[in-house]
């Protein structure tokens, strides 16, 4: 017999029937001359209930061995559970224990650790109730994503990690050298890319998205979703310098089109993830954020407001509120700002179109309409945490493009293939980026970034 998921067995396993689990002890009791273990195998948020009696052989040696933090995996019969909140519980007839944990340094008793302390021990902290949850639905959250465009007929673009380009045109990425650094630290001569691995200068990416536009323009819609990475020296609960994204990109389509799928998109996450995890989520409504559902629900149930960015800027000029920064026209929207309008205002979730030229990227296609102040970019403001979703039509125009990368600063003929595209059967498209850590944030409530995915990138941390 093989030994089965705990999930399973609490779910559809019946009394009086054999079964092997295997895990790791998160509780142990004794009471009478009878052990009482709570293992768990990651695989649920609720822990099997394992009563060993002294029938057993070798009772004491084997009670000895266990404590909180040992992996142990136990065979014998499943019985109909005495106690709350359990249906069944494993009664043992034998117990292997595959390694234990001295309860002297075992960091993870039973008792309550900060989520602060818990970032230091990043390689135990996924054996907790709140991180195993976050994980189990950061996992949900992964496949409802492949699987929303692969059922609509979207290609996976494997995107590079190493580029030439900077699609944000920020200046803040990580660059990537085959050079000694020690060697270069001591001369005074400027550095030679011509003799770097790669004969000039290469960064880590900080989106795939100008190469998910050249995958669009043969297979028509496509998706990327991996890391990225910004050298941003932000030392707060909402940035990582390292964090996944997904980035679809649609030929044949314009801002409207992007937005309907954006909304669809985060529409069909949030119900997978419901579905999926449902005693997870009640245990971030009820531990972390009590507003986890309601925020959920407003996601699945209700169709999103849709206003410019003019008429957002006239909206928080006229709220009577006492913002931080400064409300006005041409200035971009601060997380103040996108939460009363999600929250406040219009207490659903916003997307907010055709924004100021002069805070958007290149790439993204001027309004002719207003004598080009404005482009097609849109942001999707989610009530409970602002922007979550950022896109834009790009420009098909070869002319204005070449013209919007030399107002940036930017040589055009470092993206010369990306101008290609433009001269050689260009068609309206758009395309939209979600940071994966940011949906699983706001899905799950909690509070910093850095405890919704396993090994944060920050400042000065790169442990594990």
């Amino acid at each position: 017999m093989s030994p089965s998921r705990i999930i399973d067995l609490l779910r559809h396993a019946q009394p009086e029937t054999s079964a092997q689990a295997q895990g790791w002890v998160r509780t142990k009791r004794e009471a009478k001359g009878i052990a009482f273990l709570e293992l768990n195998d990651g695989s649920s948020l609720q822990n099997l209930q394992v009563v060993i009696s002294q029938d057993l052989p070798e009772y004491e040696q084997v009670i000895k061995a266990i404590a909180t933090g040992a992996a142990v995996k136990v065979a014998g019969k499943l019985v109909a559970s005495p106690g709350k909140g359990q249906r069944i519980e494993l009664s043992a007839e034998s117990v292997e224990v595959f390694g234990t944990a001295d309860p002297e340094t075992y960091p993870l008793q039973k008792k309550r650790h900060s989520f602060e302390f818990l970032r230091t021990i990043a390689h135990l902290r996924p054996r907790t109730n709140t991180f195993g949850a976050v994980f189990r639905v950061r996992n949900a959250c992964a496949y409802a994503i492949h699987q929303f465009f692969q059922e609509r007929g979207f290609i996976w673009a494997h995107t590079p990690i190493i580029t030439a380009s900077d699609c944000e045109g920020a200046g803040e990425m990580f660059a990537v050298t085959g050079l000694n650094l020690d060697k270069l630290a001591q001369s005074s001569k400027p550095v030679d890319y011509s003799q770097d691995f790669f004969g000039k200068p290469t960064f880590l990416t900080v989106s795939g998205q100008l190469e998910a536009e050249i995958m669009a323009m043969a297979f028509s819609n496509v998706y990327t979703f991996g890391p990225t990475f910004r050298a941003e020296n932000s030392n707060t609960s909402r940035h990582l310098a390292e964090f996944w994204m997904i980035e679809p990109e649609m030929a044949f389509c314009d801002l409207e089109g992007n937005a309907d799928l954006a909304e669809d998109f985060l529409k069909y996450i949030f119900n997978f993830v419901l579905e999926k995890c449902p005693e997870d989520m009640t245990f971030f409504q009820e531990r972390i954020n009590d507003q986890v559902m309601a925020n959920a629900r407003k996601i699945i149930d209700q169709k999103f407001e849709r206003i410019t960015y003019t008429e957002a800027i006239r909206l928080l000029e006229n709220s009577n509120k006492n913002f931080e920064f400064p409300v006005k026209w041409g200035l971009d929207l601060q997380s103040e700002h996108e939460r009363y309008l999600a929250e406040e205002f219009f207490q659903k979730p916003t997307i907010v179109m055709d924004y100021p030229i002069g805070i958007k990227s290149f790439y993204m296609r001027v309004n002719d309409s207003d004598s080009q102040q404005t482009v097609r970019a849109m942001d999707i403001l989610a009530p409970g945490i602002g922007e979550i979703i950022g896109g834009s039509q790009r420009e098909e125009r070869l002319d204005v493009l070449e013209s919007r990368i030399k107002a940036m600063g930017l040589n055009p003929e470092d993206y010369w293939w990306y101008l290609d595209l433009r001269r050689y059967g260009s068609v309206p498209h758009a395309g939209f980026g979600l940071g994966f850590e940011r949906l699983v944030q706001f899905i799950t409530g909690m509070g910093n970034i850095r405890d919704v995915i396993p090994f944060p990138r920050s400042p000065l941390n790169a442990d594990f």
